[in-house]
């Protein structure tokens, strides 16, 4: 297969705090070595992509020296944890941002899906977005006009077709978006995470699309996820980002191995002191504590305490959160406090605790993530913020194990 994608030596700079490149004095700088015939003086200045570390430099490499290649018909899957670079590369390859070094060589046209709205303006309707999309790619009225029934059939919009999108939920719009993304005949098709805000269906509907364009008709998918099943179903090829630099490119499943035992080493204990959260920071989870950790079992009884501090008094808590997560990152349960009628009489304690009488997990890893939002906003999230190990039982006192390859969640049931 021939090559249709060629990065070489990408990286990316950005001054802290500021919009832009920097300030008028850095850019004089730049023009006056430019114009002497030598090298930008800041490339040799400048942080490492790292948010475990506070920041001691004026500038930092969001990407640094990224090489790869990806021959017609592969599916690229790009993940890393948060922060690691993932977007920002996705961005310079669909040419929204320039690299500050480097080239990019690509045949053919890009179709991107970045973020939830991409190339929609929200006063059109769905349909004149359509059209609009297709004229930035480069078809004809003609051409469009071919595809239109089966982008609308795809995205499951018919009834609001003629609705501007910005009347459209974040849902809504994510189907449009892709439908228009991968039916206009991209060579390439590049696509973040936003298709974590479709539901269930329609993920499942928008994987099966990019396998059917990569094995179908021969094209190239871009695919960034955290979720490492439907990367390891879709990708042939995988890259691994950690503070901005590659440290695996190879096959999909020593790709998520790797990952995931990366993970593992780069978990902090002490979530007191991660930074690496989201969130406006007017309360903070500062610790969790899982009752009878060596004895979890499936079917036996969890305790998951959270504690947490107010850095703003005039922050009140309104719900709180959590996810399990298995080994591959995809989510099995989401408890929240919402869904069992509130929070009663929290305001003034330090923690709250999360009670599963019987866990309907069966053996493996599992990963806990947590968030807190008061009134107005989420104020805390953390990723992974903790790792349990569920141990096998005889869940239904038969003498049997449940093979924990067969499934993640186990049930009590009856046969008639």
């Amino acid at each position: 297969m021939s090559s249709i994608l060629k990065a070489e030596n990408i990286s990316k700079q950005y001054r802290l705090g500021l919009v832009g490149t920097g300030t008028i004095s850095d850019d004089l700088k730049r023009w006056w070595h430019l114009a002497r015939g030598k090298e930008d003086p800041f490339l040799q200045v400048g942080a490492e992509n790292n948010r475990n570390t506070k920041a001691t430099e004026d500038y930092v490499w969001a990407l640094r020296n990224i090489d790869f290649e990806v021959k017609t018909g592969e599916v690229l899957g790009i993940i890393g944890r948060n922060g690691a670079g993932k977007s920002t590369l996705l961005k310079i390859l669909s040419r929204v941002t320039a690299p500050t070094t480097g080239s990019i060589k690509t045949r053919g046209r890009i179709a991107s899906l970045l973020e939830v709205g991409t190339g929609f303006h929200g006063e059109l309707t769905g349909r004149e977005n359509i059209f609009m999309n297709g004229a930035v790619l480069g078809m004809t009225k003609a051409e469009i006009k071919q595809k239109l029934d089966e982008i609308i059939h795809f995205s499951g919009c018919e009834m609001y077709i003629d609705t501007p999108v910005k009347r459209y939920s974040s849902g809504m719009t994510v189907r449009l978006g892709f439908a228009v993304a991968a039916h206009l005949e991209p060579e390439i098709l590049v696509v973040d995470e936003v298709l974590a805000v479709g539901d269930a269906e329609f993920q499942k509907k928008a994987i099966g699309k990019m396998q059917d364009l990569s094995t179908g008709e021969g094209r190239t998918v871009l695919f960034v996820s955290h979720n490492m099943v439907s990367v390891q179903n879709l990708c042939t090829k995988l890259l691994l980002l950690e503070n901005g630099r590659i440290v695996f490119s190879g096959p999909t499943y020593e790709g998520i191995d790797f990952y995931l035992n990366a993970e593992k080493k780069l978990q902090v204990e002490d979530i007191a002191k991660r930074v690496d959260r989201e969130g406006k920071g007017g309360m903070v989870v500062n610790k969790i504590e899982v009752d009878r950790e060596t004895i979890l079992k499936t079917g036996g009884e969890l305790k998951i305490r959270i504690y947490f501090k107010k850095e703003n008094k005039s922050v009140h808590l309104k719900k709180m959160g959590i996810s399990i997560l298995n080994i591959k990152s995809e989510r099995i349960l989401n408890l929240n406090t919402d869904l069992k009628g509130g929070i009663p009489l929290l305001q003034e304690k330090e923690f709250i605790t999360c009670i599963i009488p019987q866990v309907p997990l069966v053996e493996g890893s599992y990963w806990i993530n947590v968030a807190i939002f008061s009134e107005d906003d989420m104020e805390d999230f953390i990723e992974k913020a903790k790792e349990i190990y569920i141990n096998p039982t005889d869940f239904f006192g038969t003498g049997k194990m449940v093979d924990p390859n067969l499934g993640s969640v186990v049930i009590n049931h009856y046969w008639n």
